[in-house]
């Protein structure tokens, strides 16, 4: 498996984003990116987001919980952010998103009693992880996620968005968080969500998202999601 690595130079000036990245290594060697902040003995709050943005999303939450006593954990997933990026759309599945971030929180962070927040596809892979491991969660706050299982159809807007990221010639990540908010974004946090993704090359994961969603009762991840 090729796998890039974004270099940290690109995060350099991050508007209000001062947190450092601390890292795990997966076996295989892939690494997983991730920000803590907040007391060590603080109740968990485990930030999970989705596609295409990276922990930099939670930059105003996370000094809201930390003020609050909370202990933040705001990992950047597979592809995504400071973390590793295979070069394959065919090297990412949800299964196997599932077991990367698995690994990392449980296995190597070893989270207990934390609260999920699961946002997009920080839901979708969030709460497989809370079905299959309930004992490491005491709380889940869910927002514009769910676990599909492809018995209902899908919106038509979701299915163009879908459509768009396997053909479209161009996939401008900044351009596309700032076309999904309500007052638009700065040009400096626009470079912000461009960051982890230099050229084409690292945005395989970014890519390969849309069409890992369960659209068909026979996709391979419908079975898990229902059972979840």
């Amino acid at each position: 498996m090729e796998v890039l690595r974004t270099p940290e130079e690109r995060f350099a000036g991050l508007p209000d984003f001062p947190y450092e990245p601390a890292y795990v290594e997966l076996d295989g060697g892939l690494r997983v990116a991730y920000v803590e902040a907040g007391p060590a003995d603080g109740e968990t709050v485990l930030l999970l987001l989705g596609e295409p943005s990276w922990s930099f999303l939670y930059r105003r939450m996370i000094p809201v919980l930390t003020d609050a006593g909370l202990r933040v954990v705001a990992p950047d997933l597979i592809g995504f952010g400071r973390s590793d990026k295979p070069a394959r759309r065919e090297d990412y599945s949800y299964a196997g998103h599932v077991a990367w971030m698995r690994q990392a929180l449980f296995d190597r962070l070893d989270l207990r009693e934390a609260t999920l927040v699961g946002q997009d596809w920080g839901g979708l892979i969030g709460l497989r992880l809370v079905a299959e491991n309930p004992d490491r969660f005491a709380r889940v706050v869910v927002a514009n996620t769910g676990l599909p299982t492809g018995e209902h159809p899908m919106s038509e807007a979701f299915l163009a968005w879908q459509r768009f990221s396997q053909e479209s010639p161009r996939f401008d990540v900044g351009r596309i968080v700032a076309n999904g908010t309500v007052g638009g974004l700065t040009p400096e946090v626009v470079a912000a969500y461009d960051a982890p993704f230099p050229d084409d090359s690292y945005k395989a994961g970014a890519r390969a998202f849309p069409a890992l969603v369960p659209t068909r009762p026979d996709d391979p991840a419908a079975a898990a999601n229902r059972a979840a």
